[in-house]
């Protein structure tokens, strides 16, 4: 069973992506550029050519995992709009950022009607809207 999620304790880590695959590409960086300056200058520009593909491995496995988040991002920004839509008629969900609606998302429906309005009035921020929340309502699928 998953840890029990709170403000303090609901970031997830991805085990193999934080601790597999990128240590992985940071390691093949750091020993390209050593085995370049070990190297230097014989067959140079392979050895320069080894650092640019480690860097473009760390980049496109940086970028696989930002585009992953951003489409988390907009299906929650979806799926909370369409909560308030529900829970909270009244209540104008495009004027609420897509930060505030990710933060929003661990709101039970009881408390999210109140602080919908609160954070429309107030602006506040996700790191005070997570705390606002008494009844948290976890999100075990984000990583």
């Amino acid at each position: 069973m998953p840890q029990e999620q709170s403000a303090q304790s609901h970031a997830a880590m991805d085990p193999l992506f934080h601790y597999m695959l990128m240590p992985i590409f940071v390691a093949n960086f750091i020993i390209a550029i050593v085995l370049t300056v070990r190297a230097w200058p014989h067959d140079s520009f392979v050895h320069l050519w080894s650092i640019v593909m480690a860097a473009a491995l760390f980049l496109l496995c940086a970028k696989v995992r930002v585009y992953g988040l951003a489409s988390q991002d907009r299906i929650i920004r979806l799926e909370e709009r369409l909560r308030i839509a529900a829970l909270v008629p009244a209540a104008d969900a495009h004027k609420l950022t897509t930060r505030q609606l990710i933060a929003l998302r661990f709101a039970s429906d009881a408390e999210l009607p109140a602080l919908v309005y609160r954070t429309l009035a107030e602006g506040l921020d996700p790191k005070s809207i997570k705390q606002s929340i008494t009844a948290w309502r976890p999100d075990y699928q984000r990583i």
